[in-house]
């Protein structure tokens, strides 16, 4: 597969691959306790089968030193000027009090690398990150320490246990982009954000579209073709693409398992979830170049002109009620 990967001084990454699912900028592991002995994890009568989840965990370490260098990690680190997430911090500062972070306690949820939790910290927020991810965990304290950055914590964890491992409760939740196709069950992921937050919190998911997702991206041409499916089927689709969207380095734990979710579903995970939506948006530009036809723009990446719309990402904004 053809890769090719660069890193933007406002922390968004260009991507520009060929691979289905894969191609998108994810940013963090499938979170489901990696430490049960169980051979399957059952909730809400699906089962999410812990192999998937094992193979998925190997691969996101595996990915993390290539992340740290395409990231340009070490020089964000020392940059103390350097603030990520620009788009989540957008999305929030109508929900936090003034819009401002200072003083904010944040929970971020699949966190990979750290690099969006230390952004958050850096604009005056008290943040923990969770991850699946052990390699992960490990390298978001290192550049928290590099960084000199207090604000920020990691902890190790399953985003069902994080309620019960951190012990406490949050004004406000958010995830990176590229998250929920790593989720086998949405429900039991909105169930743990519900109970993460305190009363009157809320949640931010920013992620792409699932049109975006069953789109095909295989293609040298401008057409917009469906070729993965919409509809959530509860099984994963199964990736062995060699390398991460972030480098061309040969992996070893190459293969990775990816849940469709349509749109439908995580609405009503939400709701069901006990959380009350407040705000939600469908947006026609993204952070990463998903098919070879986007052109740039100011706010991103933008389906070329003349190109039949449809939304390429979305942003939900949901509220514990008090």
């Amino acid at each position: 597969m053809d890769a090719r990967f660069s890193s933007r001084e406002d922390g968004q990454v260009d991507v520009d691959l060929s691979s289905g699912l894969a191609t998108r900028r994810v940013t963090a592991s499938a979170i489901v306790d990696c430490r049960r002995d169980a051979d399957a994890l059952l909730d809400g009568g699906r089962t999410v089968d812990a192999d998937y989840v094992s193979v998925n965990m190997r691969n996101w370490d595996e990915r993390v030193a290539d992340h740290l260098d395409a990231y340009g990690a070490e020089a964000f680190a020392d940059d103390p000027t350097a603030v990520w997430a620009a788009k989540e911090a957008e999305l929030l500062a109508p929900y936090v009090p003034g819009a401002s972070f200072t003083g904010v306690d944040m929970v971020h949820l699949q966190c990979h690398i750290g690099t969006d939790t230390i952004s958050f910290a850096r604009r005056g927020a008290r943040v923990v990150g969770t991850d699946l991810s052990g390699a992960s965990i490990e390298a978001a304290r290192d550049l928290a320490r590099r960084a000199g950055v207090t604000g920020a914590s990691f902890v190790q964890c399953a985003n069902e246990d994080a309620p019960d491992v951190l012990g406490r409760q949050f004004d406000v939740a958010f995830t990176s982009v590229g998250v929920l196709a790593w989720l086998g069950d949405l429900g039991s992921w909105a169930r743990a954000v519900a109970r993460l937050l305190r009363p009157g919190g809320v949640v931010l998911v920013y992620d792409a579209h699932p049109m975006l997702n069953a789109m095909e991206f295989q293609r040298d041409d401008d057409l917009l073709i469906v070729g993965e499916p919409y509809f959530a089927t509860g099984e994963p689709k199964m990736f062995d693409d060699g390398v991460t969207y972030a480098s061309n380095t040969v992996m070893d734990n190459s293969v990775t398992y990816q849940w469709p979710h349509h749109l439908g579903e995580i609405l009503t995970a939400v709701l069901d979830g006990g959380l009350r939506i407040e705000a939600f948006d469908e947006h026609r530009s993204m952070p990463w170049r998903a098919l070879p036809s986007m052109t740039r723009a100011d706010d991103g990446w933008r389906l070329p002109p003349g190109a039949p719309d449809m939304p390429l990402m979305f942003s939900l904004i949901a509220r514990r009620p008090a």
